[in-house]
Parts: structure tokens; sequence; C-alpha cells
């Protein structure tokens, strides 16, 4: 069966360091907050070239620790697209404010920039952009709508580090240091994963990068002096030497992934059933996921053809967030959510990783032409 990713022969490409920096932090028992996370912190900001990093035991941490660190009250809304994983609407539900869900444009599956504006009141105080699959969303309107209303922007870059984004002025900035917040993830299978959970806070505003950090640590700045309730998000020693490593080879797998992301569109041009990715001018795609649009109301029948074929598929997200029942009388939603929808019934992504073989890639693509004529 040919994988969605491959992490175990990543990992075998760098095993030597791997497994040094893994002994590292074992030889030193620095287990919390050892030197591995605050030079993991440091290599990352340099890499993205943002002010502050701010390591957190897990992408939904990053999300929910930054909306704390905003200082939004109860009954406040935040706008969220309603096509996304659901981590972005669950940290806003579970400080008691209220997710507005707002449709995605249907070509890069981004959160619409015209539809954020029609679903801010005067209750709108931030919206969390989705950077899904690998592509950034229209950040510079996004940033030119939230500060024509006074709103607070965090982006939820978990999917589409290294991303960048290209401003009018021609200026080009990384997916997640253009709002007030970024946030990361580093789950396994992302494209900067650690072998258990991670996550980080970004942001550029040094009064939000300390109260982050304060949040994170129980609400201290200093041990027994708690200044805000707060909570225990720390990102361990382990995940952070593995990061180090992996940070380095971060430009190399994204080009591998691009890489196989050329081979597919080459490979599956002109094919009546699907749908290619699209690629936006204002910015590159770094493809956590291939995701095609199976046109037709065939894509259940894609997918069970491709599983006996041999070739693993995944449905990223067979619902939009507003028809999950935990969200069942706690959202807003805002205007038709014609395109969520029409993606949740469209949408398959294919195997794509750093280790993709050409042989099982055209096996792939040959299954996928067969189906398609």
């Amino acid at each position: 069966m040919i994988e969605m990713v491959d992490i175990h022969s990543q990992y075998l490409r760098i095993k030597e360091e791997i497994d040094d920096a893994i002994a590292g932090v074992v030889e030193s028992c620095a287990f919390t907050n050892g030197p591995d996370v605050k030079s993991f912190a440091h290599e990352l900001q340099e890499y993205l070239g943002v002010a502050h990093v701010i390591p957190v035991a897990n992408g939904t941490d990053a999300l929910r620790i930054s909306l704390m660190a905003l200082g939004l009250k109860s009954g406040d809304e935040v706008i969220v697209p309603a096509f996304a994983d659901v981590a972005c609407a669950e940290a806003i539900a579970l400080l008691n404010l209220i997710p507005v869900m707002v449709d995605v444009n249907l070509n890069d599956f981004n959160i619409s920039v015209k539809e954020i504006e029609k679903a801010i009141t005067p209750q709108t105080k931030a919206i969390i952009p989705v950077h899904l699959f690998g592509q950034a969303a229209q950040m510079e309107e996004i940033m030119i709508l939230a500060h024509r209303h006074h709103l607070y922007v965090i982006e939820d870059n978990a999917q589409s580090i290294g991303a960048e984004c290209e401003f009018s002025d021609g200026t080009m900035h990384y997916a997640g240091t253009m709002g007030d917040f970024g946030v990361l993830s580093f789950f396994p299978s992302n494209n900067l994963g650690c072998f258990g959970d991670g996550g980080a806070i970004l942001t550029n505003d040094d009064r939000l990068a300390d109260r982050s950090m304060i949040i994170a640590n129980h609400g201290q700045r200093q041990m027994n002096h708690h200044l805000v309730i707060g909570c225990n998000s720390c990102l361990d020693s382990i995940q952070a030497a593995i990061l180090r490593v992996k940070l380095r080879y971060l430009d190399e797998f994204t080009a591998a992934r691009q890489r196989v992301a050329s081979i597919y569109d080459r490979g599956l041009q002109g094919l009546d059933t699907i749908i290619l990715p699209a690629i936006q001018p204002w910015n590159n795609h770094v493809y956590s996921h291939y995701t095609l649009r199976v046109k037709h109301g065939s894509r259940d029948d894609l997918k069970e053809y491709l599983r006996v074929q041999g070739a693993k598929s995944e449905i990223y997200y067979p619902f939009p967030l507003n028809k999950q029942p935990a969200f069942a009388g706690i959202c807003r939603v805002s205007g038709e959510l014609n395109n969520a929808e029409a993606l949740c019934e469209q949408v398959l992504s294919i195997p794509m990783h750093t280790e993709l073989d050409r042989e099982n890639q055209r096996y792939i693509i040959t299954q996928l032409r067969s189906y398609g004529r």
C-alpha cells in the first residue's frame, strides 16, 4: 500500500543526526526548557525573520494562548474559515468566544476576503486565516481589512511553514509572520514535524510575546509569582532537538515536495474527472497536501478505487465546521457556505511527502488516469 506520508524513510535519511540530537538531550537530562528549546526558538526566529518565537506543547495550545494573550472577552467574535481543521474554531470556543464561520475560495481552499468583510460586526475582534494545505491566504488584503476595522489577526500556519506571500510592493513575507500572531504545529506529518507533538507562537510584537510566554508558563514570569491565569504548555527538549535537525533540511524537504507536485501536475493534466490544486500568483506552495477536487460526485468512488489498487488517499475535510455537532448553538454562520460545502464533497488528498519515489508516483498517476478515462 502506498502511504500518504513516510516519516520513517525521512528519518532514515537523517538518522545519525537525529539519534545524536536525542542522545545529547538524554545525556544532559535537560528534558524541559533545556538549551535545545532556546536554540530551536532562536534558529526558527532567524529562518522566518520574525522577532519572537515562543515554543509550546502543540499547535492547538499555540492558538489558545494567542487568543488569551489578546485579552478577548466572553462573547467576542473571531472569524474563521468553515473549511478547515477543527483546531482554529475549537480554540475560540474553549475560551467562550464565538467562532464566526465564513466561506472559502473554491480554487485555493483558503478563506475568502470578501466573506470576511461581510461577517464583521461590532462584536468582531479577530480573524484567523488558515493557510491551508501549504499555500498562504490573501494576507495583504486581510491585513488591510483588519487595520481598517481594528481587528487582530492570528495566522494558523500549521500546514504551511516556509510558504511565502508577495505583497504589491514586491516584499516577500513568510506565512505566519504578517499578523499579530502566527501559530505553528510540529505534528509528525507536517512539513516540519517532530516525533511527538509540538507547536510555536510567532509574533513581532514585544508586548504580545511577553504576555504569551507568561501565559504558557502558568501565568508567571518568575517562579511562584503568578500574574495572570495561564496554562502549562512547553515544547520538550527532545522534540526541540529533533526539530533543530529537521529545520536545517526544511528548504530541501520543501523542494522535494514541490518536485512531487510538479510531477503530479504534468501527469494529471487533461483529466475530466479531477481539478488540480491552484497556485495563486502571490505565493509559493509548499504542499503539505496535494489535494484534488473530484467532479461528478465521484470522489468516494475514486477513493475506494485507489484503495483497491493499493494507494491510500484521505479526505480533508468531510464536513464544514458549522456542521460539526460540537459547534451547534455556539457558532455564527455568516452568509452562504456554498464553496465550503462543495469542497467537503469534492476534495481528495493523494500521497505527498519528501520520500515519494518516482515509481510509486507514476503508479498513482497511472491509476488516476485509468479511472479518469
